[in-house]
């Protein structure tokens, strides 16, 4: 199939050629701003089906607006109709094309052209009005208020909220490139004359703003954002993509002493934290109990031994653990424990727990195993 995505270097149609040729279609025709514009003819007239995704929302003249939005779309199906290639095609619009507005305007007017197209050609049109769209390679103050916002935040820049109130309707990328890929297919979600994304967002300004500042302050606190709700989880990879390139790499408090290190990776409210131990040769570390704190342990490099007593018994339990051999082991509550290296270079073992470390409430009490 040869498909024909015109805004190919913008936001959406970067990411769309991406997805489209991860999924093994080969035969793309990518034509943007700077493609000799004598190719459009050429792949109007072979293409099986066009996503026509250019157009401009911030132009430096609001002429702009319709010479792009409208008048691009006009030569686009004079070529298609100049090689009588009646293909689908695929317009996106915006939830703008309701108001009367220069962009707006523009919008409803490549709308209209494509309706008209139909009628006459009797070519299938598939016409998308997108909310706010955000997502990775979205271009800050040009594509969305979230591009501007994860972009100055990631970058210490200051950002203007006039009202925290004001709900955004949204749509993440992927979730824009699944739908587009599933009109490909001839399985687009329809709503009457118009088609739509079938998952959108509406979250309010000011809970955005929180959000991403909590992921920005997340690295000095070793969190992560709660993944599980599917928002959070779209705009905590959306902030991602904005980290400036000598700033992916972020430290860690370290607590070393002559035993070796200990230094926490993520703590999460809800599913506890994880940490590295690096215990020196010769080095037993532990030797507590909890009643309710559990955790578990794997060795990652190194090998050792990791033994067990419960609290009211005399038998010693032993795990031998190793780095040539992955497993985890479960260290239950009412067992006293430790860990010993019995080799000659550092021992890292990878610790999970169940709870953050309270040092008021620590419920970890010494006892020799």
């Amino acid at each position: 199939m040869k498909i024909l995505v015109t805004g190919a270097k913008g936001f959406i149609g970067k990411n769309l050629v991406a997805e489209l040729k991860n999924r093994s279609y080969t035969d793309v025709f990518e034509y943007g701003r700077e493609t000799n514009a004598d190719l459009l003819s050429e792949y109007c007239k072979h293409a099986d089906f066009v996503y026509h995704l250019a157009g401009v929302n911030r132009p430096e003249s609001q002429n702009e607006f319709m010479q792009v939005n409208y008048g691009f779309t006009e030569t686009l199906l004079a070529n298609l109709k100049k090689h009588q290639n009646h293909c689908p095609v695929m317009i996106a619009s915006s939830t703008q094309a309701e108001s009367d507005n220069p962009y707006g305007n523009s919008k409803k007017a490549g709308e209209d052209l494509l309706f008209q197209y139909s009628q006459d050609t009797g070519a299938k049109v598939l016409i998308y009005r997108f909310p706010n769209a955000f997502g990775k390679w979205s271009r800050p103050n040009y594509n969305s208020v979230i591009a501007t916002f994860c972009h100055n935040i990631a970058h210490d820049m200051p950002i203007t909220v006039n009202d925290r109130n004001v709900e955004l309707d949204l749509v993440y990328i992927d979730d824009i490139v699944e739908e587009l890929i599933n009109a490909l297919k001839g399985s687009e979600t329809n709503t009457g004359e118009f088609c739509q994304v079938p998952v959108t967002h509406k979250i309010s300004l000011g809970k955005i703003v929180d959000l991403i500042y909590s992921f920005k302050k997340s690295r000095e606190e070793c969190s992560i954002p709660d993944v599980s709700d599917p928002f959070t989880k779209k705009l905590y990879s959306t902030y991602l993509s904005f980290l400036p390139e000598d700033q992916f790499s972020y430290d860690l408090k370290m607590n070393v002493d002559n035993r070796g290190s200990f230094t926490e990776i993520i703590k999460t409210e809800d599913r506890g934290q994880v940490s590295v131990n690096v215990s020196k040769a010769g080095i037993t570390k532990g030797n507590h109990w909890h009643h309710t704190k559990n955790e578990k342990f794997l060795v990652v490099s190194g090998h050792g031994v990791i033994r067990f007593r419960k609290v009211d018994s005399d038998e010693v339990i032993e795990y031998f653990v190793s780095g040539e051999k992955l497993e985890v082991v479960d260290i239950p509550v009412g067992y006293t424990h430790n860990i010993e290296n019995l080799g000659k270079t550092d021992m890292v073992t990878i610790m999970w727990a169940n709870e953050l470390f309270d040092p008021e409430n620590p419920d970890t009490y010494y006892l020799e195993v």
